[in-house]
């Protein structure tokens, strides 16, 4: 069995209010006390401050779903690591396939990203992923290393050993269609690999790759059990709270 501890992230996106962030994190913490897995919830910027208030004392970390990579400065409308930081977040999701598409975000900005989360003392969930069509190429491997070559651009050993790698095939985002167990312990593999050769065996045996694209309570434990995936980023099951539950649980 694996020395990594498992990390069931759930990507709430654009849901949830305020109020139903802690009416919905109340709830959370008394299934998932005790848990082995490490939960995090990745929540929009609004609501952290309501995540984290309810969240203290229990065993939930809250993730948020962006940042901007400079300190300050005239960028209406983000918001940067030291706010963050200051409200309690502990993981940052960056580089997500929404972002990348939505609002163009490059593999740069996603490095310049990873090196101010570090800096500012939190850890970022670096996410990679592939097309339908990079797919039916036979690109994958090539473009996530790719993506991942980028991201982790200046960073230490000792800080890629502590960050998390979320590898999400794009076209399994919300379509309901997931990856295989093998398609995504093949590209987990590729990611671990190229840890190997960038930064070597230890780093890349404790650096945690999780899978995300359809997780759901029904394929979480077969998902987890593959030996490079290390937990899942959770989009719309990780939005109720019997299906979040399950995966957070999904060996016991």
């Amino acid at each position: 069995m694996s020395k990594r501890t498992i990390m069931a992230a759930g990507n709430w996106k654009m849901n949830k209010t305020p109020g139903e962030t802690k009416e919905f994190v109340n709830a959370l913490k008394g299934l998932v006390a005790g848990s082995n897995s490490e939960v995090v919830i990745g929540v929009p910027s609004v609501c952290i401050p309501a995540a984290t208030e309810v969240a203290k004392g229990s065993n939930i970390k809250v993730a948020a779903q962006n940042v901007h990579f400079e300190a300050s400065g005239a960028y209406t409308g983000e918001v940067s690591c030291a706010m963050l930081k200051e409200l309690g977040v502990e993981y940052v999701i960056i580089g997500h396939s929404e972002r990348r598409e939505y609002f163009g975000e490059t593999n740069e900005m996603i490095n310049k990203k990873a090196r101010a989360i570090l800096d500012a003392g939190m850890l970022p969930i670096i996410c990679c992923g592939e097309t339908l069509t990079q797919r039916e190429q036979g690109v994958t491997a090539e473009h996530v290393r790719y993506q991942i070559k980028i991201a982790l651009l200046g960073l230490s050993a000792d800080e890629v050993s502590k960050l998390v790698i979320a590898y999400e095939p794009i076209w399994a985002i919300g379509t309901g269609k997931t990856a295989t167990d093998e398609q995504a312990e093949e590209v987990c593999a590729v990611i671990r690999q190229l840890l190997v050769e960038l930064y070597g065996n230890d780093v890349a045996e404790k650096t945690r790759i999780l899978y995300g694209g359809s997780v759901n309570a029904g394929n979480a434990k077969a998902l987890f059990s593959m030996p490079n995936i290390d937990g899942g980023l959770v989009g719309g099951a990780s939005l109720k709270l019997d299906a979040f539950e399950q995966i957070v649980k999904h060996d016991a």
